[in-house]
């Protein structure tokens, strides 16, 4: 029992509890419900009430009971306040007043003043409750009467009477034989006590003393219609109709005379109440559990009216953060993955053997002609300037995408103009007929337009080309124009290893200094959104507690428990994509006398295929950041490509173009805009006409090839935005 009584108290705080989460107004019934069952539900006491409406003879019945005129009684209505009659060794009234005065008098008579309605029929204001004390045996088991104003007479009295049935175990609702079951009578019935789990009712009919013996009958089949369609709750084999001509009774009873009281059918109707209240009376929560229920579905639907707006709200802010992270996060990956392959194109392009392979014997060459500087600008540094900008185009992406922190323009300079210094020309030789050799600045200015200088450049071209670069002790046996071309070589490679050293370091600086421009901040959520996810968890966990008190008293809470709605990952932190490792070359790989062979350029060539996919590739991922940069305008709605089913054509001249588009790639209409872009990037690869520069006509055909397939790309991928 003590257990019961703590789960009971547990509910009724979670009720409290839940009620001040709905911020209930103080005098809506919702509110005045909760708190009449949180008092019942704990209430040690039986509480018996007597029902109906005015002037049925209520208190008349109950004073019949009691065994003398306890409770006021007059013709019109009377009964003012809730009189709660209770145990005491003699009979006394205490009235507490709202503003907590407290009056207590022995009797009754202090009842005239504030328990009954005034000339106008109104009840005082200023009375919270009402009480009476008697030294009756019933009274004494732990049963509590309480007399009820009449109903249907004023809208205050019937308020008040539709709050007090809550907060009792048994109802005796009292008929007038004359007038059986009015239309109020019957919706009181259904609203006031069947549709709030109020279903311990007996059925007491007054004034069939007043009827003929044939109208007796007639009413009497009535009534056992009515009683019988009524399924009360009370214990098996107890009836829930009883006759009591209240009047006569408490006559009989003033009197003393038993025979006329249990004519009056007072006896029986005592003997019956007494015994269901004996055996409800240990198992309180048979009866009060059913109100509770009955709160409960109102309680977790106005709970669920405010928690699931919430819930939508958050989801909806929750799924914007997370594919607005989304979209950040990949586009920092790709421009990331792009940055990392820029600065590798750009770091093997340093590499000393790379840059000896490539530019060592042009370098030369131009050194010998005097034409090292427009080389130097027209091939060095217009090859280092493209892939400079490809490697910052990366970095102003990511700026332009996450705003972060401004990117350095990458500079590498080009080292100073070699100096030359010529070797010893032969005393007797035929090798230089031009006077006056000397080093002029960056070349052999003596050299030019002669036929000495082409021989130079023919030695540069053999020397490189048969690596000719052995020990010293074979110097003397070369001609002067390779010693000559092989001094124009070592300046070229080390101002080559100058450029390569350089510009390795200060590309790894500028990579480590990229770290702070992709990356991006996932920003805090706003107080509003705070303040709204905050009261959910309240709401939901006054919910979820809720049910679990009901779930302690066996009641079904109709409803799943929420689950908490987790904050979107990576809040208010710095989002820095894993640095790509690039296998950059080494800068010190500059050893000056250890000449590598290196091959003359090869003739232009057609780009092999990978070249091709590496160009198409990084067209991809600009496409795509720029997709996403759209998307995240608004994150909400963007959808994924793949999925999304393209937009009907309008017209039939646009269902011809797609129509047409679909032909060109070799596409059924049905095709998924994946399967565009595949079909795409496999033609590309295809006709791209930088694969057929050494064939004409083949190139002239995969330019119209190329021309027709972007334009069913373009046409097609409109149809996806």
């Amino acid at each position: 029992m003590q257990q019961q009584n703590e789960s009971y108290r547990d509910l009724a705080n979670s009720l409290k509890s839940v009620s001040t989460l709905l911020e209930l107004e103080r005098q809506s019934p919702l509110h005045q419900d909760i708190l009449t069952v949180c008092n019942h539900l704990v209430n040690p006491s039986f509480r018996i009430a007597v029902f109906g409406p005015f002037n049925h003879g209520k208190s008349t019945l109950l004073n019949a009971m009691l065994g003398n005129r306890t409770l006021p009684i007059d013709l019109i209505p009377t009964t003012g306040a809730a009189i709660t009659v209770k145990y005491g060794s003699d009979v006394r009234t205490r009235i507490m007043l709202v503003d907590g005065t407290e009056i207590y008098r022995s009797g009754t008579e202090v009842l005239q003043q504030f328990a009954i309605l005034d000339g106008n029929r109104q009840m005082r204001k200023d009375v919270a409750s009402v009480e009476v004390f008697c030294p009756h045996p019933f009274l004494a088991t732990g049963v509590e009467f309480i007399d009820l104003p009449g109903t249907n007479d004023r809208e205050e009295q019937d308020n008040l009477v539709r709050e007090q049935l809550l907060s009792v175990d048994l109802v005796v609702q009292l008929l007038d034989a004359r007038k059986l079951m009015t239309l109020g009578e019957r919706e009181n019935l259904r609203d006031w006590l069947l549709d709030r789990g109020i279903k311990t009712v007996i059925f007491v009919a007054n004034f069939l003393n007043l009827l003929e013996p044939e109208e007796q009958k007639q009413v009497q089949n009535r009534l056992l219609f009515v009683a019988e369609s009524f399924r009360a709750d009370l214990p098996p084999g107890f009836s829930n109709l009883y006759r009591v001509d209240a009047l006569p009774a408490l006559r009989a009873r003033l009197k003393g005379d038993v025979a006329a009281a249990s004519s009056s059918g007072l006896v029986a109707f005592e003997a019956a109440l007494q015994n269901i209240a004996g055996i409800l009376q240990p198992n309180r929560g048979s009866v009060r559990l059913p109100r509770v229920q009955a709160i409960a579905s109102q309680i977790q639907l106005s709970l669920k009216a405010k928690i699931d707006p919430l819930v939508n709200e958050i989801k909806v802010f929750n799924n914007k953060q997370n594919a607005k992270f989304e979209i950040k996060e990949k586009a920092a990956n790709l421009i990331n993955q792009g940055f990392a392959k820029s600065i590798k194109e750009l770091s093997d392009w340093l590499a000393l053997s790379n840059l000896l392979a490539k530019y060592q014997a042009d370098g030369a060459v131009a050194l010998a002609e005097n034409n090292f500087k427009a080389w130097q600008v027209n091939t060095l540094k217009k090859d280092l300037t493209e892939l400079q900008l490809t490697v910052v185009k990366w970095l102003y992406q990511a700026y332009e995408f996450f705003q972060e922190e401004r990117p350095e323009d990458l500079l590498i300079p080009l080292p100073s103009e070699p100096q030359v210094i010529l070797p010893p020309k032969p005393s007797n030789t035929d090798d230089l007929s031009e006077p006056g050799s000397i080093a002029v600045g960056g070349g052999i200015g003596w050299l030019l337009g002669g036929p000495v200088g082409a021989a130079v450049v023919g030695s540069i071209s053999y020397l490189l080309n048969k690596n000719i670069q052995q020990q010293d002790d074979k110097l003397a046996n070369e001609s002067y124009h390779q010693q000559v071309a092989k001094v124009c070589i070592a300046a070229i490679e080390d101002y080559l290893s100058q450029l390569s050293n350089q510009g390795l370091a200060i590309l790894a600086e500028y990579e480590l200094k990229a770290e702070k421009v992709i990356r991006f901040t996932v920003s805090q959520e706003t107080p509003e959104i705070t303040k709204k996810r905050e009261d959910l968890q309240r709401l939901q966990n006054g919910f979820n507690q809720f049910l679990r008190e009901l779930e302690k008293v066996k009641l079904s809470g109709n409803y799943q428990p929420y689950l908490e709605i987790p904050k979107p990952q990576n809040t208010n932190r710095v989002y820095i994509p894993k640095r790509a490792k690039v296998q950059t070359s080494s800068a010190k790989n500059t050893a000056k006398n250890t000449q590598t062979r290196v091959e003359s350029p090869p003739p232009k060539t057609a780009p092999r295929p990978q070249e091709v996919d590496v160009k198409f590739r990084n067209w991809e991922l600009d496409e795509e950041i720029a997709r996403m940069k759209a998307e995240m305008r608004s994150p909400g709605s963007a959808k994924n490509q793949s999925n999304k089913a393209p937009n009907p054509p309008k017209t039939q001249a646009e269902k011809d173009k797609i129509a047409q588009a679909y032909s060109i790639l070799g596409l059924k209409p049905s095709a998924s805009f994946a399967e565009v872009k595949q079909t795409y990037r496999t033609l590309v690869k295809k006709w791209h006409p930088d694969l057929f520069v050494n064939q004409p006509q083949m190139q002239k055909q995969a330019h119209e090839k190329m021309r027709l397939v972007n334009e069913a790309y373009k046409i097609l991928s409109s149809l996806w935005i």
